[in-house]
C-alpha cells in the first residue's frame, strides 16, 4: 500500500511539473535604490520566479520543451516605504519557429507604471475569484497575456480565454490606487493593451499574428518563398487595422517586437515583394521607416 501511494505521489508530482506553462527568467534590479536592505530584492526575485513558473495558468499539460520562453525584468527605481516600490517592467516573449533553431519575439513591451507592495518573505497567493494584490495582479495579468499571445500564434484567436482572464484582472483593479489599470491614466498602459487585443476593430491584428507565425514563419524552413509570401499578405491585415484606427497601441506593440525581424525577412526577397512589403510597412509604421529602407538596399 505504501509503495502504491509513493508511486502515485511521484506520478502526481511529475504531472504538476510538466503542466506548468512558463519558463520565465525573472530579474529584479534595484541599483537606483540606495541605502536599503538588498536582501528584500533577492527574496522578491525568488518569490516572483516561483509564482510565475510554478503555478498552473491553464488546464493543459506542457512537456518541458513546450514551455513558453519569456523574460521579465523589473527595474525598481523608488522605494516609497519599507514594503512599497515603484519602477518599470520589461516583458519579452519568444516562440520557436518550426523546423529551425530560430526563436521569434512575440512581445517586447516596457510597462512604465509598475507600483506595488511587497514585504520580505511574503507569500504570493493568487485566486482568480478574489481581488489580487498589486503585485500578484501585475504578474497574473502578464502571465495570461504571454500565454494568450503564444496561443494566438498557433491557432486563430486561440488565446482568447487567457486575454479574457487578463481583462478580468484589469476590471478588478479599477479601484486600485496604483497606476496602469485605468483608461484615463495613459493611452499605452495595461488597460489599453488588453482593450486593443480584445477590440473587434483590431481582429485583423490577431489574424495577422496567426498567419504570420503559423502559416508564414513555420513554413519557411521547408517552403521559404511560400512562407515569406504569407507573411507579406499578413501585413495587409495590419494595414486594414491601421486604416480603421491609425496609430493604435496594439500596432505599436506588434512592431516593437517585429520591426527588425521584418527587415531580415524581406531583405532576402525578390524585388517586387520587397517593394510591396516596404510600401505597407512605411505606411503603417513610419516610426521605423529608417529600418525598413534597408529592405530595398
Amino acid at each position: 500500500m505504501r509503495k502504491l501511494l509513493f508511486i502515485l505521489l511521484i506520478i502526481t508530482s511529475t504531472l504538476n511539473v510538466n503542466s506548468q506553462e512558463l519558463r520565465c527568467n525573472i530579474q529584479v534590479v534595484s541599483q537606483q535604490i540606495q541605502g536599503t536592505n538588498k536582501q528584500v530584492f533577492r527574496t522578491m526575485q525568488t518569490a516572483i520566479y516561483e509564482f510565475v513558473n510554478n503555478r498552473n495558468w491553464t488546464d493543459h499539460i506542457y512537456d518541458q520543451d513546450e514551455k513558453i520562453e519569456c523574460n521579465i525584468l523589473i527595474n525598481l527605481t523608488d522605494q516609497i516605504s519599507s514594503d512599497e516600490f515603484k519602477g518599470t517592467m520589461q516583458v519579452q516573449v519568444r516562440r520557436p519557429v518550426f523546423n529551425s533553431s530560430f526563436n521569434t519575439v512575440l512581445l517586447n513591451f516596457k510597462d512604465n507604471d509598475v507600483h506595488f507592495k511587497y514585504a520580505e518573505y511574503q507569500a504570493l497567493d493568487y485566486n482568480e475569484t478574489n481581488t489580487p494584490t498589486s503585485l500578484t495582479a501585475l504578474l497574473a495579468f502578464y502571465a495570461n497575456v504571454i500565454i494568450g499571445l503564444d496561443y494566438d500564434s498557433f491557432a486563430l484567436e486561440g488565446g482568447s480565454p487567457y486575454f479574457t482572464k487578463a481583462e478580468e484582472i484589469v476590471n478588478k483593479m479599477q479601484n486600485s490606487k496604483y497606476p496602469g489599470w485605468k483608461s484615463f491614466e495613459s493611452k499605452s498602459n495595461r488597460y489599453w493593451l488588453i482593450e486593443d487585443i480584445l477590440n473587434n476593430s483590431y481582429r485583423p491584428v490577431r489574424e495577422c499574428i496567426y498567419r504570420y507565425h503559423r502559416l508564414g514563419l513555420d513554413r519557411m524552413a521547408d517552403k521559404l518563398t511560400d512562407g515569406r509570401s504569407e507573411i507579406a499578405e499578413s501585413l495587409r491585415l495590419l494595414q486594414k487595422a491601421h486604416r480603421a484606427k491609425p496609430g493604435s497601441f496594439i500596432l505599436q506593440i506588434f512592431f516593437d517586437a517585429k520591426a527588425d525581424e521584418l527587415v531580415k525577412i524581406f531583405s532576402e526577397s525578390f524585388n517586387d515583394e520587397k517593394k510591396r512589403a516596404y510600401n505597407i510597412l512605411s505606411d503603417i509604421d513610419p516610426a521605423n521607416l529608417n529600418k525598413y529602407k534597408k529592405i530595398l538596399e
